[in-house]
């Protein structure tokens, strides 16, 4: 069973966007695939809600109340973790994943939370029986901030896998429950080269203690 937890404690960095397409990417792919939403507020919960049968199915646990209680051995479970989630909270989640993938936006307050969580990631006692790896957010091209993104990301000593651009493409995705990947083509071809490099670290060892 494969775990892989998408966290940061900064409110409204993409979690739920990174969490949703990789359940619909890796369901597509004929996988049994269980999404795991930590956070009351259950975002991950609603898309799920949204999706169609005609589309592979996804099972949907509330982990903010159960925990993985009944998961069973599913191929992936992809966790949706809450915003602020520090101290003994992170500790405990932690505890539930093998990988974690740290969405970060291009914005100065976004890259400074992000500097804070890395540090504090570092000193849990749990960090070393977890990968960790950072991803960027919601990128505009051609911009001074997001260049700042990316030379923010390639200096951490995180290993930085991918960045997704900002596009309407996941507001279309998340209001019908699917994934990029079940968009049509023409759409989002660029958005699947996008992903590449961040399924690819997800299937090699690197990403796995």
């Amino acid at each position: 069973m494969r775990q892989i937890m998408v966290l940061n404690p900064k409110g409204g960095s993409g979690k739920t966007t990174l969490a949703t397409n990789l359940a619909a990417y890796y369901a597509s792919e004929g996988y049994d695939v269980v999404l795991a939403d930590f956070d009351p507020q259950e975002s991950s919960l609603d898309w799920l809600r949204r999706r169609e049968d005609k589309w592979p199915e996804i099972r949907g646990l509330v982990a903010h109340e159960e925990g993985l209680q009944g998961v069973g051995q599913p191929d992936y479970v992809i966790m949706d973790a809450p915003a602020g989630a520090r101290g003994a909270e992170l500790t405990d989640l932690l505890r539930r994943t093998e990988t974690v993938l740290i969405p970060v936006l291009p914005s100065p307050v976004d890259m400074e939370a992000a500097t804070r969580f890395i540090r504090e990631l570092k000193d849990n006692a749990r960090y070393n029986r977890v990968k960790a790896a950072l991803v960027g957010n919601r990128a505009k091209d051609y911009t001074r901030i997001t260049a700042s993104l990316y030379r923010f990301l390639e200096k951490q000593r995180v290993p930085y896998v991918g960045a997704l651009r900002d596009t309407q493409n996941y507001v279309r995705a998340y209001d019908r429950g699917i994934g990029v990947w079940e968009m049509a083509p023409y759409m989002t071809y660029r958005d699947w080269e996008q992903w590449d490099p961040i399924i690819e670290w997800l299937g090699s060892a690197r990403s796995r203690p």
